[in-house]
């Protein structure tokens, strides 16, 4: 997915951010290379465009995006940062030996009734199940 610099600007704006060369480079590397990507991938894609920019500032900009609700954080549980670009509901798969993660999408839980079984004042915010399995290049190994 490619945006314009007016179209970038206005998603930025609305989130409170600076519409930044950088930025703009960051999100739209994320978003058009459909799946779930760790910041070390994402700056390797934007350093062809910009090669003077740091993985510190890959990494702080994937933040602020998942802060700022721009994209999902996957697995914030796990010990390495991935994202998404994909901010529709959905699911994950998730393989236990390798790590990859595969969306998928249904209706697994009712959301209404999980929400009228928790703690007081626990806000369910962002409900995403994980299903925890094998893929298949990971069975057949």
């Amino acid at each position: 997915m490619r945006l314009t610099h007016e179209q970038f600007r206005e998603l930025a704006w609305k989130r409170g951010l600076a519409a930044t060369h950088q930025r703009r480079v960051v999100y739209e590397a994320v978003v058009a290379s459909h799946g779930h990507h760790s910041p070390e991938k994402i700056y390797a894609a934007v350093r062809r465009k910009l090669p003077s920019i740091s993985l510190a500032t890959v990494y702080n900009n994937l933040r602020l995006f998942v802060e700022r609700g721009l994209l999902r954080e996957v697995s914030p549980h796990a010990s390495t940062l991935l994202v998404d670009g994909n901010l529709e509901p959905h699911h994950h798969l998730v393989c236990s030996r390798c790590k990859s993660v595969q969306d998928i999408e249904g209706e697994f839980i009712d959301f209404k009734r999980l929400s009228r079984q928790l703690p007081d004042g626990f806000d369910l915010t962002q409900p995403l199940v994980e299903v925890f399995g094998l893929c298949r290049r990971c069975a057949t190994k």
